[in-house]
């Protein structure tokens, strides 16, 4: 998609301004993670022990799901900011954590701005409705209300 200015994007405040490409969840992308995090609890890495879960085999990491939104963001259709000189993660208002994502499944996300506001001259804070679809389920995976600040 072509730059906006964050005057332009800024008047979409409310509406849903892109979403991702479909991003397969496998084992091996969920053992990395354990191993960066140091999670390896059995749910995640252990096929055979989490097949006698109610999930009937391994989950992604809620925090996992949580720490796509850079890659989906970035390949998704939401509008890129002209000029931007650097970005930086500034926090969260709410995350929940709604349903598994089992291993071998497709996700992708979907990005709603919530505010954009000039800070101070050049800097900006926007804050994003992130919600995780699990592909062929009702129920997303998370939601997420995630702000970064970037300055041009």
């Amino acid at each position: 998609m072509s730059g906006v200015t964050p005057a332009e994007l800024a008047g979409r405040v409310g509406e849903v301004i892109g979403s991702s490409d479909w991003m397969l969840i496998d084992q091996e992308m969920v053992n990395k993670f354990a191993d960066a995090t140091g999670d390896h609890q059995f749910i995640h890495i252990n096929e055979e022990m989490a097949k006698m879960t109610p999930f009937g085999g391994t989950i992604a990491h809620g925090f996992l799901s949580l720490s796509l939104l850079p890659v989906l963001m970035a390949k998704s259709t939401c509008p890129r900011i002209e000029g931007v000189k650097m970005g930086v993660n500034y926090g969260g208002n709410k995350t929940r954590f709604l349903a598994p994502v089992r291993v071998g499944k497709r996700v992708r996300g979907h990005f709603k701005l919530l505010e954009l506001a000039e800070k101070r001259p050049g800097q900006w804070q926007q804050t994003i409705e992130y919600t995780l679809e699990i592909e062929g389920e009702d129920k997303p995976a998370l939601m997420a209300e995630w702000i970064t600040q970037f300055f041009v």
